[in-house]
């Protein structure tokens, strides 16, 4: 080999490492913005809830409460989280230089979004028709969480996040939702001077909770201006498009029954410890959730980013880019769940003293334990997101059934025994089931 030859080869490779480190450096950033984005809106979140709060009184703002959860939950039930399908196959359309067919892709989406927000409102009416008399609503209540079921049909996020996403435009995301949420405070602040009372606040929140998605959907349109794709996109075909991308429908079923199962148990775990051991153990449970979620927080921003990359990667059979990015990834996560386990060993007791006083240090232990669930939960984000950007949905639904039916199973024996710590161990037993499966299927992927 000539010392040119060699010389190129070691270019070639310098190079290779510094567009990796390039992408890392874009892939940290990106993910502050959405932690920053997620930690202003929440923080405003919080303070529209205090002025809506001091406005209406207790009673009030637990029919307020009543209301937009209510709409959260139907709207989970019936939202088919559309861009998990339309980054993945978006990213194949994209990589094939295939214009036509990514409008119709987006056309498509934006059509599932539009159909089941438009459904949302008559079933939650139909439910909530049905169903008020056994829990005992009261017609009144009832009449004003079906006037609240109203802002379902504007839900519409799947297609115009997927959108956002698949363009980098990550920091577009994130202040996006900050300015909706100021423009929540503004009016609920202006609803405290103007001496508005419950119906007043119902509509400050309906307004906010319209503005967001739409907002969302303005800032894609925008982009996809920008991109030359806003042109001709409604005019987009519709006809065989289910056949240019084989399995869309069976990906996006998948991917959403997966969510929902696991979920269930981020959701009832708490109520499992009430009811198994105590009121006090699962007030002490619920503070150590609180804490871990702050990190899981963290790993699901990381995901946002990883996995349209991911799925890019996959589509395009760039095989070294899409592996070093898991291992860069997943390597950077179980670094950050160390250090978290790390320091809250070390001051975990100190903190709970400080914030919510003596009586709370018995949770401490909890905290850790739980920050080792998460760590290992944070890894196999990155391994699902992988699996998902190659074709390998059905078996992720696979491992989250597993794992859930053994979090079930082992939070029923253990609680009643150890307390709130049962059910730790039931969320490290979940995570790790999830994550091995998981990497087993990974591992045994042919290489392309």
């Amino acid at each position: 080999m000539t010392i040119r030859k060699r010389l190129g080869k070691k270019l070639g490779i310098l190079h290779q490492l510094l567009d990796r480190e390039k992408n890392l450096k874009t892939r940290l950033e990106n993910v502050a913005h959405l932690l920053t984005g997620n930690v202003l809106t929440s923080v405003l979140g919080l303070v529209g809830f205090a002025l809506t709060a001091r406005a209406l009184g207790a009673s009030d703002y637990g029919a307020l409460a009543l209301c937009f959860t209510y709409v959260g939950v139907i709207e989970r039930l019936v939202s088919f989280q559309s861009w998990l399908p339309l980054i993945k196959y978006g990213a194949e359309a994209q990589n094939a230089g295939d214009t036509e067919q990514f409008q119709s892709l987006l056309k498509f989406g934006l059509l599932l979004d539009i159909c089941a927000a438009t459904a949302g409102w008559p079933i939650a009416v139909a439910l909530l028709w049905i169903g008020a008399p056994w829990f005992g609503v009261s017609p009144e209540m009832s009449g004003l969480v079906m006037l609240y079921c109203a802002v379902l049909p504007f839900q519409i996020s799947g297609m115009p996040t997927a959108v956002l996403r698949l363009f980098g435009r990550f920091r577009t995301i994130a202040y996006g939702h900050v300015a909706t949420s100021i423009l929540r405070v503004i009016l609920c602040a202006i609803g405290i001077m103007a001496g508005g009372g419950f119906l007043e606040f119902m509509l400050i929140w309906m307004t906010s909770q319209i503005i967001g998605p739409l907002t969302v959907l303005g800032l894609a349109c925008v982009e996809l201006h920008r991109q030359g794709l806003l042109a001709g996109l409604l005019s987009a075909p519709l006809k065989g498009v289910t056949s240019k991308f084989p399995g869309i429908w069976r990906f996006a079923i998948s991917t959403n029954i997966s969510l929902t199962i696991r979920s269930s148990a981020n959701q009832v775990d708490t109520l499992l410890v009430g009811y198994l051991a105590d009121p006090a153990a699962a007030g002490l449970y619920h503070i150590a959730k609180r804490i871990g979620r702050i990190a899981q927080q963290a790993g699901d921003q990381l995901q946002t980013v990883v996995y349209p990359e991911l799925a890019r990667a996959w589509a395009s059979k760039a095989m070294d880019e899409f592996r070093h990015a898991i291992v860069q990834t997943q390597t950077l996560l179980l670094g950050f769940g160390l250090l978290l386990t790390g320091g809250l060993y070390i001051a975990i007791e100190p903190l709970l003293r400080l914030a919510a006083g003596p009586e709370f240090v018995a949770a401490a232990p909890l905290v850790i334990v739980q920050s080792i669930a998460v760590t290992m939960a944070l890894c196999g984000t990155v391994i699902r997101s992988a699996l998902l950007a190659m074709g390998r949905e059905d078996q992720v639904l696979r491992s989250v059934l597993i794992a859930t039916a053994a979090f079930h199973a082992t939070a029923l024996l253990l609680v009643p025994v150890m307390g709130a710590m049962g059910a730790n161990v039931a969320h490290i037993v979940m995570s790790t089931i999830w994550l091995s499966a998981m990497m087993v299927v990974y591992r045994r992927q042919p290489k392309q």
